[in-house]
């Protein structure tokens, strides 16, 4: 089977409107091949353009896996380097997806996270992982190198870890991902749900245009010098204003109700 992308919009009032996509290929660890990643970032175009959306969760079908990688079965079979560059472009069309969507999106991190599927992780915006998941990048164990968006990662663990990662092939758990920031948050598998509930109402109690200004100015962040970046805020924060959210969600504030003691 090749697997299939399966999205549920969910809304309540604590979290708002959220966009659930899964990719389910739970047989093969969900690992992407070409049909899977298409659908893919074609899924992910169609979620972005929802104006509506507070935050997307990304995860994979079943307790085994977020994603275990590009499928190696494909690539065995490539035969040439224009082959090759076409079956990497979808790989990191679909982690561009992902960083291209205006909406938070939080990797739901139920399992085996390798290679592709590490790339795709890095690519969103939070990481909760269930206790029993793994991360990887054993690419160069298979003749190849790790590419596209493990570029991101020297900005999450840094370059000694990294290094780590993508040279000895190293597998780390959960835990140890937490400790090096390659995740954000741990919990055991029965609590990972709850856990991401309670993320989005976190996110639920924000302005959502709020947030899509916040993610769009932290992309300039990662490629802006410190000065250019620091100035690039100063445009994010009066555009802002270009709705009737802060004002509406500043008179809220101001208006709450106040408990005095005494």
């Amino acid at each position: 089977m090749p697997g299939t992308i399966l999205t549920e919009i969910r809304t309540a009032p604590e979290t708002g409107r959220v966009a659930w996509v899964t990719i389910d290929h739970s047989a093969r660890l969900n690992t992407l091949n070409p049909g899977l990643m298409r659908e893919f970032a074609a899924v992910m175009a169609s979620v972005s353009a929802d104006e509506a959306l507070q935050a997307v969760v990304l995860t994979g079908a079943g307790p085994k896996a977020f994603v275990g990688g590009a499928d190696i079965g494909v690539m065995a079979g490539i035969e040439d380097a224009t082959a090759a560059a076409e079956f990497i472009t979808l790989v990191h069309g679909c982690c561009r997806a992902v960083r291209d969507c205006p909406a938070p999106v939080i990797a739901r991190v139920n399992g085996w996270t390798l290679g592709a599927g590490l790339e795709l992780a890095a690519a969103c915006d939070l990481r909760l992982a269930a206790g029993h998941a793994q991360f990887g990048m054993p690419e160069v164990r298979v003749g190849i190198p790790s590419v596209v968006e493990a570029a991101l990662l020297p900005g999450l663990i840094g370059w000694g870890r990294t290094r780590r990662l993508l040279l000895l092939g190293e597998t780390i758990g959960a835990a140890e991902a937490l400790d090096w920031g390659l995740v954000e948050k741990v919990v055991p598998a029965d609590m990972l749900d709850a856990a991401v509930a309670e993320w989005l109402g976190h996110l639920g109690a924000a302005g959502c245009r709020a947030l899509r200004l916040q993610k769009a100015l932290m992309r300039q962040w990662e490629d802006l010098p410190t000065g250019q970046a620091i100035a690039a805020g100063i445009p994010a924060f009066a555009s802002a204003w270009s709705s009737e959210e802060p004002r509406r969600m500043m008179r809220a504030f101001v208006d709450r109700p106040r408990h005095r003691q005494g």
